[in-house]
């Protein structure tokens, strides 16, 4: 099988993935940690193989690439994940994460890293967070700093192609997109939430304006609390974008200087846009599991487009973490790393018969919540396995 790839082929690339995607949703960091499951049979029969290939041959073959790969995947993922989790998906958080570079000094470009507080050599990557699903469904890991203002806008097109649609609203912070690309934004009619980077004339002028000018408001947070701000909502005129834009000086976020959102969106009350902008903290939180469980952090190469093959399959490991979440009752929020452990790392046996793949699970508490969601009952017939079907059995 190893040596029929044919890379202008959507899914003989899949089905070669597989063993490289079985590391992620595994909990294993590294390529070479593919070594300590060269005998595990179950896992080979997972990637249509009879064992996993060896390290030299995970790391190689991501190397063989490109990102036209990459997209051709995500290209057919997306829109697959996406009638189950999202099907009316409209609303999208994006964010830059930079995945530092811990050996000597390289090509690599600096970018600012906040675990350390200061810039190095580190891989630029990008990601898409759908709100609903709470899923990922783009990243790109191919880029340089001259890339970086025009990304949004090829998300942009992305989602436009697999779904024959624009999204209709975007947050993200000041550091996705100049002014320029914000303009390109608005004239695409998207609607959008973003930060502005506080100046000091800016925070001068509003520091003098009376308080009768503020008005006050309360927004709903978390676990039914409450928080008191204040704002100041206005139209202004930047540099660089076409036209007036909306923007809103808020205090009482927490922060000593006032935070100041900007939008397209003229109709919604400063408050609702408020409260819209907090959910961009899902994509943190999303970057962050794929942080501290799919070992995104790990740098996979120096090579952009190596790292940017480990990016996409974070966004696979995601999706598949999150289906499987939503299909188990009162998990429907679980973490990947809670999940791995009450569901996936278990005993059992693995066995073939005629055209089935049969799984009997070994005596554990949460399976009892496996057989309830009965996941084998919709489960398709699987092309790299010759349309074989997964059945489960119970101890």
């Amino acid at each position: 099988m190893i040596g029929t790839e044919n890379f202008s082929d959507p899914d003989t690339w899949v089905w070669t993935k597989a063993d490289l995607l079985a590391l992620k949703l595994i909990d294993k960091e590294r390529h070479s940690h593919i070594s300590d499951l060269n005998f595990d049979e179950a896992l080979g029969l997972f990637a249509g193989l009879n064992i996993l290939p060896k390290k030299s041959f995970a790391t190689d073959y991501s190397y063989r690439t490109t990102r036209d790969n990459q997209l051709a995947l995500l290209e057919r993922w997306v829109p697959a994940l996406g009638a189950i989790l999202f099907p009316g998906a409209d609303t999208f958080s994006v964010d830059f994460h930079p995945i530092p570079y811990r050996g000597d000094p390289t090509g690599l470009e600096n970018h600012y890293l906040p675990l350390r507080g200061a810039a190095g050599p580190s891989v630029q990557t990008f990601f898409a967070l759908e709100q609903q699903g709470r899923c990922l469904c783009y990243a790109n890991a191919n880029l340089t700093r001259a890339d970086q203002p025009a990304e949004l806008m090829r998300f942009v097109d992305f989602w436009h192609k697999v779904t024959g649609h624009d999204p209709a609203w975007l947050y993200f912070d000041s550091k996705v997109v100049d002014y320029a690309e914000l303009s390109r934004v608005n004239a695409r009619g998207i609607h959008f939430i973003t930060i502005r980077r506080r100046g000091a004339a800016t925070l001068r002028r509003l520091e003098a304006l009376p308080r009768s000018a503020w008005t006050g408001a309360v927004v709903d947070t978390a676990q039914r609390r409450h928080q008191v701000i204040r704002y100041v909502d206005e139209t202004i005129v930047l540099r660089g974008y076409e036209g007036p834009i909306r923007q809103i000086a808020v205090t009482g976020l927490g922060r000593q200087k006032p935070t100041l959102f900007l939008t397209n969106e003229t109709r919604e009350t400063a408050r609702a846009l408020v409260i819209r902008y907090a959910g961009r903290n899902r994509v943190e939180d999303g970057l962050g599991i794929s942080v501290n469980f799919f070992h995104l952090d790990c740098l996979a190469s120096e090579v952009r487009l190596n790292v940017d093959l480990d990016a996409v399959l974070t966004v696979l490991a995601n999706g598949c973490y999150r289906w499987l979440a939503s299909r188990l009752r009162g998990y429907e929020k679980a973490a990947p790393k809670q999940l791995y452990r009450l569901f996936v790392e278990t005993l059992g046996t693995v066995w073939v018969e005629g055209q089935e793949i049969v799984v009997q699970f070994d005596r554990r508490s949460h399976t009892t919540l496996i057989r309830e969601a009965a996941l084998d009952q919709e489960a398709p017939a699987i092309p790299w396995l010759g349309d074989k079907r997964v059945r489960f059995r119970f101890s």
